[in-house]
């Protein structure tokens, strides 16, 4: 199935490189309002798809918590590891790199909605982790995502 994620990954790359040109072209900006949460959707598909490509197998999208202690945007296996990834999506440096915004809050409500996840699950994994994928979609540059592996600890 690497083939299939590789293809969809590149066609989701080429579309944001296009939309960017776009913007760039009519000179607007994309983000604010109803356009935020477009925005998010896009990064998490673009995520979702780059880490199917990078090997991952993913077993769970915006999965919420009954207790309210949040919402995990990723949840997938990287070899033997369960990694529960939080994605950031900018249009801007404005307020900094995308991973900037996984404030300490933030970790703690994926880390209790983690632990809310492995204790459904019913049976505990040896190793899990925490990752970030960022993803910066400006108009003058165009898409740059990275992944970073283990961003935080519980």
């Amino acid at each position: 199935m690497g083939w299939l994620a590789s293809l969809v990954y590149r066609s989701l790359e080429w579309k944001e490189r296009q939309r960017a040109q776009r913007a760039l072209l009519l000179h607007k900006d994309e983000a604010g309002g109803a356009e935020d949460l477009d925005l998010g959707v896009r990064g998490e598909t673009m995520a979702y798809w780059y880490l199917r490509q990078s090997g991952y197998t993913v077993v769970a999208q915006n999965w919420r918590s009954r207790s309210g202690a949040g919402e995990l945007d990723l949840v997938g296996w990287d070899g033997p590891v369960l990694a529960f990834v939080e994605v950031k999506t900018r249009t801007s440096d404005a307020g900094g790199p995308p991973e900037a915004a996984v404030s300490l809050k933030k970790q703690e409500r994926v880390i209790k909605a983690a632990r809310e996840y492995l204790w459904r699950l019913k049976r505990q994994p040896v190793n899990y982790r925490f990752d970030v994928v960022s993803i910066s979609l400006k108009p003058e540059e165009g898409l740059c995502l990275r992944l970073i592996k283990d961003a935080f600890k519980a």
